[in-house]
């Protein structure tokens, strides 16, 4: 790739990076004339835009007629009256295409140790454990909670659901008691899919208990199988009546399973994502549209051929692992890596130890991963990816937050090695999949920014009323027309789903992501500026936190990570609060003011004096989900002083709350 120095969504002057003519020669969206072909044909021709992505992307056991249905809008339809069958077009139709001996899944265990299943043997385990589910009653319509780590069996387990018409409904193996008794009793799940233990960094941990515990908690009775996966193969309690091992149920079933072909809006999934206050929320997504656009999304914004090896590292308990690991790669008949650990275990090298050992092609991360290794490279040469031969890799992605300046120089420098494009993609649980994110072939990079609409979604910023705001100016980012892999409603709750997402005050006509964004004045990129409750307001300024962390992190010497919250102010209307992590011991007293008084002053010169915190809290961590995900919600307790009464239990390090007590 090369760079030149242009107009970005930062104040001032910032690099874009252009791909390379090699890059672009074999990209399958080639060129930014290529992607504006594309945005333009859906702009003339919506539904027929989608209608001919669908037939492309998926084979349809009946071809659909009615494209887009909007006559029961919020509520809208895709490809309504087509059937198909998701595992038969990850699976059976892979088989079908002479790819049976192809490898589907390389397993790494947390120990190292490696599996390899190829889509042959992928398909017939599926049919068993999905002929086995039947054996059990388990019929289309019903619900399944997989509860489970990272594993060949994970995927099987979801692709079996899918198989004969179950809504699965997985959670994520980090999450406590409570929140899977919760996601339980909500789906009325008719079977739960578990193991005996996870093991992750090392450390052996349970989920059978777990799943026990949950159960016992009561409003649960839907519950008629618990079917238990051995991993550590360590003793576990099964109840008699109840409880089954996996092995026991899918032993001597049958290799082939019919599918059950279902319309295209059958609930494929239920997805919880949890809120700071009020019970869960069940997002619902459909069969058909979900999954033209997975498949869809992973072949542009990823550029996948039929010889790379894709790396997401994201848990198939968030939805980054439904789309990017169980179904789209699956629909495109990949090879990708399933990795059961964790990335600092047993050093911070492992991640780059396992792209040298399975080349792989295409890595897919977070920048709370990468930002977390940035400062264990830095600390500790001996793990620093350059000691490592990554020339495999020819693409790069990031997930799941905004990605700041300095963390993607670092990742394109040192992992990419200047060569591999990035792929910064903005979308959420609720998108199904990705909206905002540059195709690597045609898409000029500003690091920080998502860059432009993927084709065919039409995002745009809006003021508080709904009215377009001029590039240059920030706002509210909203979809201004439904697209196949949106969310369809919340699991029992449509008037949740419709004040979340297509509140009054914009009419019920929009799709509200949440967040705010700003178009840049010049290249139109876009940026995200965090949630809307992440936009604060001092003296009447609004800027986003993003901003904010991203300026604090720039401080490459002294930071290595940075979240910033606002807390009420009397004078200000809201301070900011700012938790840094910095690249050295943890300060305290004098050395703890000098270092904040710089900070400050720092932050002021990068955006202005509007911008300087008024409280900096140190910390060796943030307080973060075993997922790496950082609860802000916990943090706005801490900045407002008030004591933590929320749920801690996915907390990987609850003991750092105490250590950001303590205000300069």
């Amino acid at each position: 790739m090369n760079a030149s120095t242009a107009g970005g969504p930062q104040a001032g002057e910032v690099r874009m990076y252009y791909p390379s003519e090699e890059f672009v020669r074999q990209a399958t969206i080639s060129g930014m004339s290529a992607y504006e072909a594309l945005c333009r044909e859906a702009e003339s021709d919506y539904t027929g835009y989608w209608a001919k992505r669908a037939r492309e992307m998926v084979t349809w056991k009946t071809p659909f007629t009615q494209v887009l249905d909007e006559s029961n809008a919020p509520f809208f339809k895709w490809f309504a009256d087509g059937t198909l069958n998701a595992s038969y077009n990850c699976l059976d139709r892979n088989l079908e295409r002479g790819l049976g001996d192809k490898t589907a899944i390389i397993f790494e265990a947390d120990d190292g140790e490696v599996t390899r299943i190829n889509y042959r043997d992928l398909h017939a385990k599926v049919c068993q454990i999905a002929n086995g589910l039947r054996s059990l009653g388990v019929q289309k319509g019903d619900r399944v909670v997989i509860y489970i780590s990272m594993s060949i069996d994970g995927v099987a387990a979801m692709l079996a659901c899918a198989r004969i018409g179950a809504t699965h409904s997985v959670v994520f193996g980090g999450f406590s008691a409570q929140a899977l008794r919760d996601r339980i009793e909500d789906t009325r799940a008719k079977v739960v899919i578990t193991a005996d233990h996870q093991i992750r960094g090392g450390k052996q941990l349970p989920l059978k208990a777990i799943v026990d515990e949950a159960l016992s908690l009561g409003g649960c009775d839907s519950v008629e199988r618990v079917l238990v996966v051995r991993r550590s193969g360590a003793p576990v309690n099964m109840v008699q009546g109840r409880d089954r091992w996996m092995a026991d149920v899918v032993g001597g079933q049958a290799q082939t399973c019919e599918p059950e072909w279902v319309e295209a809006e059958h609930p494929l999934f239920l997805l919880y994502t949890s809120g700071s206050t009020g019970k869960p929320k069940g997002v619902q997504h459909s069969t058909g549209g979900y999954l033209v656009h997975a498949a869809l999304t992973t072949a542009w914004t990823f550029d996948l051929k039929p010889n790379d090896i894709f790396w997401c590292t994201a848990d198939i308990g968030w939805i980054t692992g439904h789309t990017y690991i169980a179904y789209g790669p699956m629909a495109l008949g990949a090879t990708q890596i399933v990795f059961e650990g964790v990335p600092t275990f047993p050093d911070a090298s492992r991640f780059w130890r396992m792209i040298e050992r399975h080349k792989v092609t295409i890595f897919y991360t977070a920048p709370t991963a990468i930002r977390s290794l940035i400062k264990a490279a830095e600390s500790n040469d001996t793990v620093h990816p350059r000691n490592f031969d990554l020339s495999s890799l020819r693409l790069l992605g990031s997930v799941g937050e905004p990605i700041n300046p300095a963390a993607w120089e670092w990742y394109y420098r040192h992992v990419g090695g200047e060569r591999c494009p990035i792929v910064d993609t903005f979308w959420q649980t609720e998108t199904g999949g990705h909206v905002i994110t540059p195709l690597p072939g045609a898409t000029p990079l500003v690091p920080g920014s998502c860059t432009l609409p993927f084709p065919g979604i039409m995002a745009a910023v809006v003021d508080e009323t709904g009215k377009d705001v001029p590039n240059g100016q920030g706002g509210i980012l909203v979809i201004k027309r439904p697209w196949p892999s949106m969310i369809r409603t919340i699991w029992g709750d449509p008037e949740r789903f419709k004040k979340s997402y297509y509140p009054e005050e914009f009419g019920g006509k929009y799709y509200l992501a949440g967040d705010g964004a700003i178009r840049d004045a010049k290249t139109g990129y876009f940026t995200i500026t965090g949630r809307i409750d992440d936009v604060l307001n001092v003296s009447g300024h609004r800027m986003g936190t993003m901003e904010i962390e991203s300026a604090l992190v720039a401080k490459t010497d002294l930071v290595a990570e940075a979240a910033v919250v606002g807390r009420p102010d009397e004078t200000t209307g809201e301070a900011i609060c700012a938790f840094v992590v910095l690249k050295r011991p943890l300060p305290t007293g004098d050395e703890a003011r000098a270092i904040a008084k710089e900070l400050r002053d720092w932050v002021a010169k990068e955006i202005g004096p509007i911008a300087k915190p008024k409280d900096i809290r140190f910390g060796e961590n943030l307080p973060k989900t075993r997922s790496g995900k950082i609860m802000r919600r916990l943090l706005r307790s801490i900045a407002k002083g008030e004591a933590i009464t929320q749920d801690t239990s996915t907390l990987e390090n609850p003991a750092i709350l105490d250590q950001l007590g303590q205000a300069y």
